[in-house]
C-alpha cells in the first residue's frame, strides 16, 4: 500500500480505485473447504489475484471442514486444483510456495463449539505471524443447510467482530433460500450476527465482464440511453441455456429446478441491470437501490395466472452434438416420477414510465443445444412505406445482443442495401468481442468478486432487499405450479430448444425466440 492509508468511512469503490484495488492484509476462512468449489473456483481465483499482485503479502487462507486432512494434504489438493482449473495455467513454483505459506487447514465439525474456539485462537496467531491486522472474511462454501449453524457459531464465539480493530465480512453462496419465507429467515439469521454491510451474497454471474459492462454500455455512451425505453424497444429476451443435463447434481437439482436455480438469481439480476434507472453515483448502495426499484416495479404473476405468463418443461432422452443424453428422470438422485422443471420461461412486465407495456421474456434450461447466455434488446420496426416497391421480406427489426458467454461481446443488427445493380435490403451485424478488441483474456468471475469482497466494495453483491424482492415474484409462480402438476412431463427431447409450448408462448404475442 506504500504511503497510502485506508479510510474506512470512504466510499469503498472509490477507495479501491484510489488504492489500485489492492486490499489490506487479511485472512479468509473457507467453510466447506474440501468441496469442489474451493479447489475448482475459489483458490484458483485467489492464486490468479496473487499472480497479478492484487493480494497483500500477509493474505492467508484457512480451510475449515470435517475431513481428517493435514495442512500439507490440503495444500496439495489446492495445488492440483490450480494446475487443473486456473486460467493462468500450471502454478509457478516460486509463486505457489509463497502463496502456500499462508494456507492452512482447520479440522472441525460445523457444530463443534471447541472447533470455533480453536479457530479464534488460530486467527489471532495469524494476525501476529502474518500481519493480518484482525481483518477476516468468512466464506460459506457449504450446502445451504449448514448456513444457520455456522452463522450462529461465529456469533457465539465473537468471530463476527474483530478483536484487533480490523474488519470482518461474510460471503454467502447461493441459493439464498428456497422461497420468500426461507430467504427472510436466512436474512434474519445473518443479521442477528452481522451487519448488512458485512454481508456479501455472491452471485458469480455479476462478476462476468460482460455483465459488469452493461452499466458502462448504457450510461457511458450518449447514443444508447435516449432510445432505452418503451418508445423504441419492442421487447427484451434474456436467455441462459446449458447444453448439459444435471450430471452429478441430480439430488440437489431435483429439490430446486430451473426457476430456483437460475431465474430467481442470475436472470433477475440481468433484468435489473438492463432495466434500472441511472444511479445517482457509482457506488454499491446507489446501484443496488435502482435494482431494487426495478424488482419492486415488476407486475407479480398470481398463482392462478401461471399458465398465461410461464412455461415449464423437463427434458427426455435425446442427443447433443452427437452425444446421447439420458432423460432427466433417469439421472442419479432424481425421482423416477419427478415433477421438477429443467426448463422455465417467463413473461414479465415492469410497471414504470420507462418500460410500461414492454415484455421481458426470460428463459433458462438444461440439455439445450448450446451453452449460451445472452440479453437481446429488439427495437420496434421502422415504417417501410419508403420501400414499398422493394422486396422487404428480409427486413428484420434492429437487435442489440449482449453476449455474456461463451463469446463475450456485443452485436448490433441493422438493415443495409446489398451490393449490386438492384436494391435489396439485407440484415448485417456489427460485432464487438472482448478477446479480439482488448487482446487479453477476461478474468474469471470469482476473481473480480473475491477482490471486491476483500476491498469492501459490495456493488456486485446482492443486498437483502434485492433477494427478498426477487423471491416475492418467484414464490407465487412456485405456488401456482405446485397447485397444478404438469400433465406431460417430460415434454422436450434433450438437444432441442425446450418444449413446443415455449414456442406457442411467444407466438401468442406475434413474436419468436431468437435462434442462438
Amino acid at each position: 500500500m506504500g504511503s497510502e492509508t485506508f479510510n474506512p468511512t470512504e466510499n469503498p469503490l472509490r477507495a479501491g480505485l484510489r488504492m489500485g484495488r489492492s486490499p489490506e492484509p487479511c485472512t479468509m476462512v473457507i467453510f466447506g473447504a474440501t468441496g469442489d468449489l474451493t479447489s475448482r473456483k475459489l483458490v484458483p481465483a485467489l492464486y490468479n489475484l496473487a499472480r497479478e499482485r492484487r493480494l497483500a503479502a500477509g493474505f492467508s487462507v484457512v480451510g475449515f471442514a470435517r475431513r481428517d486432512w493435514s495442512d500439507e494434504h490440503f495444500r496439495e489438493v489446492l495445488l492440483n486444483g490450480i494446475n487443473a482449473y486456473s486460467r493462468s495455467g500450471a502454478a509457478e513454483t516460486a509463486l505457489w510456495e509463497n502463496f502456500a505459506q499462508g494456507v492452512s487447514y482447520h479440522r472441525s465439525d460445523f457444530s463443534d463449539h471447541d472447533g470455533y474456539a480453536r479457530l479464534a485462537q488460530r486467527l489471532d496467531a495469524i494476525d501476529v505471524e502474518r500481519g493480518a491486522g484482525g481483518n477476516r472474511v468468512f466464506y460459506l462454501a457449504t450446502p445451504p443447510d449448514a448456513y444457520a449453524e455456522i452463522i450462529q457459531q461465529l456469533g457465539a464465539h465473537g468471530l463476527a467482530r474483530s478483536p484487533n480493530g480490523g474488519w470482518t465480512r461474510i460471503i454467502v453462496e447461493k441459493p439464498f433460500g428456497r422461497d420468500l419465507g426461507s430467504a427472510q429467515e436466512l436474512n434474519r439469521q445473518l443479521l442477528a450476527v452481522f451487519d448488512e454491510d458485512q454481508i456479501y451474497r455472491i452471485d458469480h454471474y455479476l462478476g462476468k465482464e460482460t455483465v459488469q459492462n452493461i452499466l458502462v454500455f448504457r450510461f457511458a455512451n450518449g447514443i444508447f440511453e435516449p432510445i432505452w425505453s418503451r418508445r423504441y424497444i419492442d421487447h427484451v429476451q434474456i436467455t441462459v441455456s446449458e447444453s448439459i443435463g444435471v450430471e452429478d447434481r441430480g439430488g440437489y437439482y431435483d429439490q430446486s429446478g430451473a426457476l430456483r436455480d437460475m431465474i430467481q438469481n442470475h436472470l433477475m439480476q440481468l433484468l435489473a441491470l438492463v432495466a434500472m434507472e441511472p444511479p445517482v453515483s457509482y457506488d454499491a448502495n446507489a446501484v443496488r437501490d435502482e435494482k431494487v426499484k426495478v424488482l419492486r416495479a415488476i407486475r407479480p404473476i398470481a398463482p392462478e395466472a401461471v399458465n398465461e405468463f410461464t412455461v415449464r418443461g423437463q427434458y427426455d432422452t435425446g442427443s447433443i452434438m452427437g452425444k446421447p443424453i439420458s432423460s432427466y428422470r433417469s439421472e442419479r438422485g432424481v425421482a423416477p416420477d419427478s415433477q421438477t422443471e429443467t426448463y422455465a420461461a417467463l413473461k414479465l412486465f415492469i410497471e414504470s414510465w420507462r418500460w410500461a407495456g414492454v415484455p421481458f421474456y426470460l428463459r433458462s434450461g438444461k440439455a439445450l443445444p448450446r451453452r449460451v447466455s445472452e440479453i437481446a434488446i429488439q427495437f420496434r420496426s421502422a415504417p417501410l412505406m419508403l420501400f414499398d416497391d422493394l422486396p422487404t421480406n428480409e427486413v428484420e427489426p434492429n437487435t442489440l445482443a449482449i453476449k455474456i458467454q461463451p463469446d463475450e461481446g456485443i452485436t448490433l443488427k441493422f438493415s443495409s442495401k446489398a451490393p449490386g445493380q438492384t436494391s435489396q435490403i439485407r440484415p448485417v451485424t456489427m460485432d464487438f468481442r472482448y478477446g479480439s478488441s482488448f487482446g487479453v483474456a477476461s478474468p474469471e468471475a470469482y476473481e473480480r468478486l473475491l477482490l471486491d469482497s476483500l476491498i469492501g466494495d459490495g456493488t456486485l453483491f446482492t443486498r437483502r432487499d434485492e433477494v427478498e424482492a426477487s423471491w416475492s415474484l418467484m414464490t407465487p409462480i412456485l405456488q401456482g405450479w405446485a397447485a397444478e402438476a404438469p400433465r406431460n412431463f417430460p415434454n422436450y427431447e434433450a438437444g432441442v430448444w425446450g418444449p413446443l409450448e415455449a414456442d406457442d408462448f411467444m407466438a401468442r404475442d406475434g413474436r419468436i425466440w431468437r435462434r442462438l
